[in-house]
């Protein structure tokens, strides 16, 4: 009622603001829980910005905007205050103060996937029911990136019953009450998320106005795409490569993509094979697999092959660092290491969870066997694939990782450092090594305020690991949606594939 009586009154806002819309969302998997700490995915973090607020979140720019966090500065080296806006109402009726940031922050730091990610945050004061003082063990050149995964929970509501247990039934997997434009109404797993608008959400500046939200998830692409076009759904993602001629060929239907900085990529699990701990095989395994065929036949051009893990826009790209493609050297190396006959690996992919993963697994199948190394492969649905991956149950898995800090380190720390439980580092490494060169150079990351020098550290790890072929860089991965020409899907959605669900416009009334 406020953005109507603003529009009447000639404040600026879209004509469409005050219609109500209904919309329905096809993805390919839905998030695992309802607890926003216990998986780290791109599909957790997505339900997480429209059931929950984060202290801060990016800006399609680039550049971190205030949410929760109205403001903050460095106090010094090691701390930073945080001034909190003190209007914010969760689900439940109760008021977001400074403890439930202090609870929140707690319960990151003994999540298995988000401590890696907290571990540098020391301790979190209460200055006063809105200020709280965020303290680091060390400078951390990164700490307000960070705060954009500090989704805050409502204390009252969930302490005492805030166990997590990845994969598991808790409290907090099928309760929820969080402070963000939407609130929880249904959840089917596996089949609906049904969500609905949070009368009492803080930012009345938002001019968007849907009123519920379905989320669908739908498995196959053809599938998918068939729900768009005959008017069932209202947005879909992703959009199989396959598809996308048919897409722009629809007059009703707007296709969006943009760069993305999501690296595919396959481990090789040198604890379960020898073979796998020879340089020489690990060379030949990726010189053997052709990034650009990948992306130019089965992404039909969209993605960007990759010679390494790091985006262009992080500090450790090295510019130079591309795909080598040889199959002959491949060959050769298989042979200088005993290996000319070959072997036989074992192989596991998600066929729900990266852009044509399925379709991709068995082309890098099928590229390694021309160096004599035979796959069994094996592909899963993701909720299924990655407790596997947990278990590190094949020789090769494949693993999609996205910067949660918009920074190379954090793709190292995660994927290529020594595991530790304790600290969660290593947590999606399932190389299962353990290289003093590159735990070194993550902490010294991890310290260096300097950009020049930090980056030059980032740089020196990155031509380590293709120098070593610790994993096998494939592709970064495009973002692409189709949407009913009504979706303004393009003002919300940023280069992370988070869109902002809350402030979304439709420009008439669907499924309502």
């Amino acid at each position: 009622m406020l953005r109507c009586l603003l529009i009447l009154l000639g404040m600026g806002f879209s004509a469409f603001s005050c219609l109500a819309a209904d919309i329905r969302v096809a993805v390919d998997a839905d998030p695992i829980s309802l607890d926003p700490h216990e998986q780290l995915s791109e599909a957790g973090i997505q339900y997480s910005h429209t059931v929950f607020d984060p202290l801060v979140r990016w800006r399609q720019n680039g550049t971190l905007e205030p949410r929760l966090a109205q403001s903050w500065q460095m106090l010094d080296a090691n701390t930073m205050r945080v001034q909190l806006r003190n209007d914010v109402q969760f689900h439940s009726g109760n008021r977001m103060t400074a403890d439930d940031v202090l609870f929140t922050v707690a319960r990151l730091k003994g999540s298995v996937d988000f401590k890696a990610l907290f571990n540098v945050v020391q301790n979190v004061d209460k200055v006063d029911d809105y200020t709280v003082d965020i303290h680091t063990t060390y400078a951390y050149p990164l700490l307000l990136n960070i705060l954009a995964y500090v989704f805050v929970m409502d204390k009252s509501f969930y302490e005492g019953k805030a166990e997590i247990v990845k994969f598991g039934q808790t409290f907090a997997s099928s309760n929820v009450s969080g402070s963000g434009p939407f609130q929880v109404k249904e959840r089917i797993a596996g089949q609906r998320l049904v969500l609905e608008r949070n009368p009492n959400y803080w930012d009345q500046t938002s001019s968007g106005n849907v009123q519920r939200m379905e989320w669908l998830p739908i498995r196959s692409d053809s599938t998918r795409l068939a729900a768009l076009l005959t008017g069932d759904v209202d947005a879909i993602s992703p959009v199989a490569p396959i598809d996308i001629a048919r897409v722009q060929r629809t007059p009703d239907i707007q296709l969006l993509s943009m760069t993305g900085t999501r690296i595919v990529m396959l481990q090789l699990n040198q604890s379960r094979r020898k073979e796998l701990q020879h340089p020489k095989v690990r060379q030949a395994m990726s010189l053997a697999i052709n990034q650009s065929l990948i992306v130019e036949k089965i992404l039909r051009g969209y993605g960007e092959a990759a010679g390494q893990l790091s985006a262009t826009a992080f500090a450790g790209h090295i510019n130079d660092l591309m795909p080598q493609y040889d199959i002959e050297k491949a060959k050769q190396l298989m042979a200088e290491a005993g290996y000319k006959e070959g072997f036989r690996i074992t192989m596991m992919a998600p066929n729900n969870r990266y852009m044509s993963d399925e379709k991709v697994a068995q082309a890098a199948a099928a590229m390694l066997e021309k160096i004599n190394i035979k796959v069994d492969l094996k592909t899963f649905p993701k909720a299924q694939y990655f407790q596997l991956f947990d278990q590190r149950a094949a020789d090769v898995m494949m693993l999609g990782w996205q910067s949660d800090t918009f920074d190379s380190n954090n793709i190292f720390e995660f994927t290529l450092a020594c595991r530790d439980l304790k600290t969660g580092l290593g947590t999606y490494n399932a190389g299962e090594f353990c290289d003093p060169l590159i735990e070194q150079g993550v902490r010294l990351a991890n310290r260096e305020m300097q950009p020049k020098q930090r980056e030059r550290i980032l740089q020196g790890i990155e031509h380590h690991t293709a120098k070593e072929a610790l994993v096998i860089p494939l592709y970064w991965q495009p973002i692409i949606w189709a949407t009913k020409r009504s979706v303004q899907l393009e003002g919300v959605l940023n280069f992370l594939n988070f869109p902002y669900w809350g402030d979304l416009e439709v420009s008439e009334g669907i499924h309502g």
